[in-house]
């Protein structure tokens, strides 16, 4: 998918019961463009992302998507939306080229056994490995999640703390990669608290606590 996406967010507030996560906070992206969304711990970093992502509701403000200035109705930005996050889960009893082929059947992803294999090429996991992701580092869990991210080319990528697990050479690995989105025309969403990360952005967010 090569579209290009940007996306748009205005007055997003959010509470749970009485207790006020943020309130106000707008943004955009444009396709190309990193948006950095910065904050301490418990400023509500992730709670954005997942409303921006649509898995949850705002308290209050709009989130839109637009491609060709058109708005993408809300039940098909499943279509162009790719996440990573802490609690993404994986079938650990399968091992890594198998939890994409799964996942590429639920998506509906017809012949996508050379897809699959190129992701993990991609975030630097063998497709002949046969270890169970039950073995994996954390950080080999990192790259399976940004892996299954990317498998169907979504014009968004979602990234929450997505170089918490890597190593150094993890870390290098995965500034490449979210410069190759961005090259590649894609409007990539980062949430993070790393000054290295932060440096990757080219608008921010920043949310106070």
């Amino acid at each position: 998918m090569s579209e290009g996406v940007r996306l748009e967010f205005d007055g997003l507030a959010k509470r749970f019961d009485l207790r006020v996560v943020f309130r106000a906070v707008s943004g955009a992206a444009e396709p190309g463009e990193v948006l950095a969304i910065t904050g301490p711990n418990g400023s509500g970093k992730s709670t954005l992302l997942t409303i921006l992502c649509g898995l949850l509701r705002a308290t209050r403000g709009e989130v839109r998507y637009l491609a060709d200035s058109a708005e993408i109705p809300r039940d098909r930005w499943r279509k162009y939306l790719g996440i990573v996050a802490p609690a993404m889960s994986l079938y650990e009893n399968l091992d890594a080229l198998e939890n994409l082929r799964f996942l590429a059947l639920v998506r509906g992803m017809r012949d996508s056994e050379a897809r699959c294999c190129e992701c993990l090429e991609a975030v630097g996991l063998d497709p002949a490995r046969s270890t169970t992701v039950r073995g994996f580092s954390t950080g080999m869990h990192q790259r399976l999640k940004i892996a299954q991210a990317i498998l169907h080319d979504p014009p968004v990528l979602f990234l929450d703390e997505p170089g918490s697990n890597l190593d150094p050479a993890g870390q290098d690995w995965l500034e490449e990669l979210v410069a190759r989105e961005r090259g590649r025309g894609k409007t990539v969403v980062l949430a993070t608290n790393d000054r290295r990360e932060m440096e990757w952005g080219t608008r921010r967010v920043a949310l106070s606590g």
